[in-house]
């Protein structure tokens, strides 16, 4: 069993990068499992993040991630959805990480705030990029399944890093690595989440 608190801090950053990672692509799915997980004796969580296995939490985390498993696989209403979940994404998976490093210095835990929200920010751009690439099919099962798929990798992704942080960890870094280099594309696919997302609350 992982214990947060007494893990050495390179097995704690690939844990953030590889929960950073899940919440950047479906984050109440991931706060879900983490409470999940704490709340019957599987992970022993830091002080600051003790409040994620409280029923209220859990059951509001659970009720949203059921809203986001519908809202995400609607056409035309997923692009409003994903485009402010990109404030909502990135800022706490930097938060999570703040609070599971406040046992470390003010400035290791600067970082990994910082690292987690980048993460975050990077799965969150990989994500709207694929999706891109995807929801101009004129038919609706492909982004269905490709939504599914983020759904059980976010989880999956979380229930992991638990396990085998470094495993976690390295797979979401090797993700990351394949999002930068196609920074360009993820920008232009943003961009286009936005516009799209502007268009369907004009219209």
């Amino acid at each position: 069993m992982l214990d947060m608190l007494q893990i050495p801090q390179a097995e704690l950053f690939a844990l953030l990068v590889a929960i950073g990672f899940a919440a950047g692509l479906n984050l109440y799915a991931t706060v879900a499992v983490l409470g999940l997980l704490a709340r019957f004796g599987h992970l022993p969580l830091p002080p600051g993040l003790q409040m994620l296995a409280g029923g209220p939490v859990i059951g509001a985390s659970a009720a949203l991630f059921a809203v986001e498993f519908f809202a995400d696989k609607v056409p035309a209403f997923d692009l409003i959805w994903n485009a402010l979940h990109t404030f909502i994404r990135v800022p706490v998976a930097g938060l999570l990480a703040y609070q599971a490093t406040s046992q470390l210095s003010p400035q290791m835990q600067l970082l990994a705030t910082l690292l987690g929200a980048a993460v975050a920010l990077a799965a969150h751009g990989g994500k709207t990029a694929v999706r891109a690439a995807v929801t101009p099919s004129p038919e609706p099962l492909s982004n269905a399944t490709l939504s599914l798929v983020e759904d059980v990798l976010a989880i999956g992704l979380t229930w992991l890093a638990t396990k085998h942080p470094y495993v976690a960890g390295t797979l979401a870094a090797i993700f990351v690595v394949i999002v930068v280099a196609l920074m360009r594309w993820v920008i232009r696919s943003l961009r286009a989440l936005f516009r799209a997302a502007e268009q369907e609350l004009a219209g």
